[in-house]
C-alpha cells in the first residue's frame, strides 16, 4: 500500500519537523581583555601574568569570567560546582601572540576547536604546567619542537592535567622560547 500525502499534510510535518529541533544560538563575541580582567581562581588583575588567558561567558550573563591562565579555563569547565551553562570558552592564539610575555588583548579562539600542547618546558601564568593553545596543528608542532610536549584536542585534555597529579618538570629558562613562528 502506497501512501500519499496531500501538500497541506507536507507542510504540517515540516513545520513539526523544525519545531522539535533545537535553535541553533549563535555563540557571543569575546570580549578585550583589559586592566579590568581579575582571574576568577587567583583574584590577581591577569595581565601580570605570562602566557595564555582564558575567558568564559555564561548564558544570560553579559560579561566574561577571567583566568590568568588556559588551564584555569579548562579546569572551570571540568570541575563539578562550577557553572555548565557556557555559551562561549576562549583561550588565547598563541599562533599569534606577539610573545609569552603578551598573549594578546583580542586574539582570542574558541577554547574547543584549538590544538593544545600539554608537558611542555613552559610554564603557564601562575607557575605550573600549562595547556597551550593554537588555533593552528603547524604552530603547536613547531612549539612542541622548540619546548617538548604532546599535541592534544581540547575533549583529550586530561581531567589529571588540568585539576593536579600531573608530573610538573618545567623549565623557567623555556619560557622565552614560545614559537618560532610567533609575531614580532
Amino acid at each position: 500500500m502506497r501512501l500519499l500525502l496531500s501538500a497541506p499534510l507536507v507542510v504540517a510535518f515540516a513545520l513539526f519537523a523544525g519545531c522539535s529541533q533545537q535553535e541553533e544560538v549563535a555563540m557571543p563575541d569575546p570580549f578585550t581583555l583589559d586592566a579590568e580582567a581579575i582571574g576568577r581562581y587567583c583574584g590577581m588583575n591577569i595581565l601580570e601574568h605570562d602566557g595564555p588567558k582564558g575567558q568564559i561567558i555564561l548564558t544570560r550573563i553579559p560579561e566574561a569570567i577571567w583566568f590568568s591562565s588556559a588551564r584555569d579555563a579548562v579546569a572551570f569547565t571540568m570541575l563539578p560546582d562550577e557553572p555548565k551553562n557556557i555559551a562561549a570558552i576562549y583561550v588565547s592564539d598563541m599562533t599569534v601572540a606577539e610573545s609569552w610575555e603578551q598573549p594578546g588583548a583580542d586574539n582570542w579562539i574558541d577554547a574547543r576547536t584549538a590544538f593544545y600542547v600539554l608537558g611542555s618546558r613552559v610554564q603557564g601564568g601562575m607557575g605550573v604546567a600549562e595547556t597551550v593553545p593554537f588555533s593552528s596543528e603547524d604552530a603547536a608542532r613547531s612549539f612542541v619542537e622548540a619546548n617538548g610536549g604532546e599535541i592534544v584536542r581540547f575533549a583529550d585534555i586530561p581531567l589529571e592535567y588540568v585539576l593536579g597529579g600531573y608530573d610538573d618538570d618545567t623549565d623557567d629558562d623555556a619560557v622565552g622560547a614560545i614559537a618560532p613562528h610567533a609575531n614580532h
